[in-house]
């Protein structure tokens, strides 16, 4: 059987790191996959310290090479009930995680996907995350990483049962904090990201700004909460940012824009949110 390009050896993506730096270093070109993949396994590999973050940290790479990071390095140890609420977590280098070993694992997206997990007893449910059919309170952990910024839009690039053109809701996301809330269990922490910046509205995303940041707190009605911002800086790579340092930050849409001096590869920040019901 043909090895997943997910599931690569340690010389495979040495070597895919290889052809990328020594071709146009572009995100979204020939070796852009295989190189992200390598990063993303060698950031969760060690300590993650937002604080501490080298110069050049995930150069040419998108927001993932953060996202990833802070979600692992917020998650407790042990055992529990996580619902991924969006199928990001639906890789191999990311479900073999140690944090995610004595967890029960439910993925919920729109749609049956190319690669799936059920021998790692990793259940999936497919539906709208407006409208789920969990009870309330049945998990422990929650995370959304990079999928509200779609809710309610033209979302047919990734699954064909998404919304059609001319339906764009982008004020639905909120039903579907709502019921990420509902099912996340008292005292549960759920884990958000977003792509964040100046306030902007593609086809078939959203660009949060800080006043929509604030409604989904206020939608939420979390004990606590606690955001950390990152930003793209170009060469200086991915850093630590806040609020206001972001505000200005633009998404790089690869397959309309047109490229600006030190673009980043997609989101220019991502706010990470932490929320405890």
């Amino acid at each position: 059987m043909r090895t997943s390009r997910l599931r690569q050896s340690r010389p495979a993506r040495k070597l895919k790191k290889f052809l990328f730096m020594l071709g146009s270093r572009t995100p979204h070109s020939r070796w852009y996959g295989g190189y992200r993949i390598g990063q993303i396994v060698e950031t969760l590999a060690q300590p993650f310290i937002p604080e501490n973050l080298p110069v050049g940290f995930g150069r040419w790479m998108d927001e993932r090479i953060v996202e990833y990071p802070w979600f692992f390095s917020r998650l407790p140890e042990g055992p529990g009930t996580l619902l991924d609420a969006g199928s990001v977590l639906n890789h191999h280098f990311i479900v073999s995680h140690p944090k995610l070993r004595q967890k029960k694992l439910t993925i919920m997206t729109l749609a049956p996907e190319p690669e799936c997990h059920w021998n790692k007893g990793i259940s999936y449910v497919y539906g709208d995350l407006r409208d789920t059919v969990f009870h309330d309170g049945l998990f422990d952990y929650v995370v959304s990483i990079s999928t509200l910024e779609h809710v309610g839009l033209d979302n047919q690039r990734f699954h064909s049962l998404a919304l059609e053109k001319g339906n764009q809701q982008s004020g639905s996301y909120l039903v579907a904090v709502g019921e990420l809330a509902r099912v996340l269990k008292p005292g549960g922490l759920c884990f958000i990201s977003l792509p964040y910046g100046k306030r902007a509205v593609h086809d078939w995303m959203q660009l949060f700004d800080q006043p929509m940041i604030e409604c989904l707190i206020h939608e939420f009605r979390p004990q606590c909460s606690r955001i950390t911002y990152f930003r793209y800086l170009g060469d200086e790579g991915w850093k630590l940012s806040d609020a206001k340092a972001a505000a200005d930050a633009r998404y790089f849409d690869y397959e309309k824009d047109v490229p600006w001096e030190g673009h980043p590869a997609a989101a220019g920040a991502v706010a990470c949110l932490e929320l405890r019901k």
